[in-house]
């Protein structure tokens, strides 16, 4: 009985565990839809992007995605705020991290970087 409870229990563990890099839906999504407005909404971008986002949560965490994509979006911000994203070591390395992973991504999945 003992045994047949750690099996179960190993069981219903393991699928967590084979999805180590999840990114929400509503996240998926956003990406996608900026993606695909980034090429003039067209169609054939629906799945280029997808793939773009799946290539990306297999290189990262979402909550990785979400910090390196923030720096780099907001590296141009104009004055002060924008600083803080253009000036911080740390944040110039997170951008350029993203940039690669999400490049490699783009020429994996066809898509021109705009």
């Amino acid at each position: 009985m003992k045994l047949l409870r750690v099996l179960l229990l190993a069981s219903l563990a393991a699928p967590a565990a084979a999805q180590p890099n999840e990114f929400p839906t509503s996240g998926r999504v956003e990406y996608v839809l900026e993606c695909m407005q980034k090429h003039d909404g067209k169609y054939e971008f629906l799945y280029k992007c997808s793939c773009v986002i799946d290539r990306i949560a297999e290189a990262m965490p979402y909550e990785d995605f979400v910090a390196m994509s923030t720096a780099l979006r907001d590296q141009a911000l104009a004055g002060e705020r924008g600083g803080v994203f253009r000036d911080a070591p740390t944040v110039k390395v997170m951008a350029d991290k993203y940039r690669t992973i999400q490049a490699n991504a783009n020429k994996a999945c066809h898509v021109q970087q705009r």
